[in-house]
């Protein structure tokens, strides 16, 4: 393992187990305008795993429904247009900093009937081979951390034009394989949650063209913390977000297609709190349940309405179709510069013929330097039939 490697990635399971709480900052001055991000565990759950979304500023909520809708909504999947498809994609991760890094997908659904589909997925992140050492410096063998998360879903209609799903995910967080950090015993840590999602299509029409409109809303990752230690006093938020926005479709003649689609995301987790010792100077206490630490993400910032506001990320895409066989992609993800500070121009183009489609993505970031930079994403589709549907 190289040093650049371990220089990172050591923080990151240092995080999973350190003492303090991760929801706090012993910073008085940190008011609005500082650096003030919020964080949680499992965070490669909230990375769009698919080429055709990243290629999009990671937009997706009410975008086209394809394999991949579990991600952005799957809501979506009662409108999808096939009898039975699968998706796989791979993502190299981190490639500018380390080259083992990566993220894989598999989905798939199945319609049961033109009200009905069921849906499925696996996510495996793989953070490559790190060297665990002794207090001394003395190599005690080389692991391999990875994290995975299983999900379920169900959607339909529940109108003519209006589609909801339900969803249920198994998450699995095994970072430092069983060694001792810090001196604190570690565990993998475990977690399950739950997805609540909407999504309705109205057609249009205009003078020379036909479209569309639609809206998306996904509650995602309402779960359980997680714990790396037995000491389950210490329990970490999972990224439960709120993702909602349009897309506005056009059909501009009998073989091109036009799309724009913004999503809005907003972390339902405390935001980090303004202490003086154990004392709050400004914002709430991070240490609340689930179910209320929801409800406080809306209004718990130090730096009241400005701050929340900060905290919202947005996703813009625009995408073009050919005979329903080739497209262009593009798309701006951005985020405060104090919440994170990522800002970056994606591109792309797909290909499908028959049953078989073709993605890939590529990520622009605004910033020189940036470790997300030259980040590849593939995938590819296949479904079959196309039964009537809605």
């Amino acid at each position: 393992m190289t040093l650049s490697k371990k220089t990172i990635l050591t923080p990151l399971l240092l995080v999973a187990v350190i003492l303090t709480s991760s929801a706090q900052t012993n910073n008085p001055d940190n008011y609005i305008g500082q650096f003030n991000p919020i964080t949680t565990a499992v965070p490669f759950l909230m990375i769009a795993p698919d080429a055709r979304g990243g290629a999009m500023g990671d937009a997706g909520v009410a975008s086209e429904p394809d394999a991949f809708s579990m991600h952005y909504n799957p809501a979506k999947y009662a409108y999808i247009k096939k009898d039975m498809g699968v998706g796989i994609s791979y993502s190299p991760w981190l490639k500018g900093i380390v080259n083992d890094i990566n993220l894989a997908y598999l989905s798939g659904f199945k319609r049961l009937d033109k009200d009905q589909v069921i849906a499925m997925s696996l996510r495996y992140f793989n953070l490559g081979d790190i060297n665990f050492t002794d207090a001394n410096g003395w190599s005690i063998g080389n692991y391999k951390p990875n994290e995975f998360a299983i999900d379920g879903t169900y959607s339909r209609f529940l109108t003519s034009t209006l589609s909801m799903a339900v969803s249920a995910r198994y998450i699995h967080s095994n970072l430092t394989q069983g060694q001792d950090v810090g001196g604190t015993a570690t565990k993998p840590g475990n977690s399950v949650a739950a997805d609540v999602a909407l999504f309705q299509r109205f057609p249009l029409e205009f003078d020379k063209m036909t479209g569309d409109f639609s809206w998306g809303m996904n509650i995602s990752n309402i779960g359980t913390k997680i714990s790396y230690s037995d000491d389950n006093t210490r329990k970490d938020f999972i990224p439960t977000n709120l993702k909602i926005g349009p897309t506005l479709n056009l059909n501009l003649d009998d073989y091109n297609q036009l799309s724009f689609m913004v999503d809005f995301n907003k972390l339902l987790v405390p935001t980090n709190a303004i202490t003086s010792g154990d004392t709050i100077i400004s914002g709430m206490d991070p240490n609340v349940s689930v179910p209320v630490g929801m409800i406080h993400s809306f209004y718990d910032a130090p730096g009241g309405f400005q701050e929340e506001i900060n905290e919202i990320s947005i996703c813009t895409g625009i995408e073009y179709w050919y005979a329903q066989q080739f497209s262009v992609r593009g798309g701006f993800f951005y985020e405060n510069r104090n919440k994170g500070n990522r800002k970056y121009f994606t591109l792309g183009a797909g290909f499908r013929y028959n049953i078989l489609g073709i993605d890939f993505s590529y990520l622009i970031p605004m910033e020189t330097q940036n470790p997300l930079e030259h980040t590849l994403r593939f995938s590819l589709l296949i479904n079959f039939d196309a039964p009537s549907v809605r």
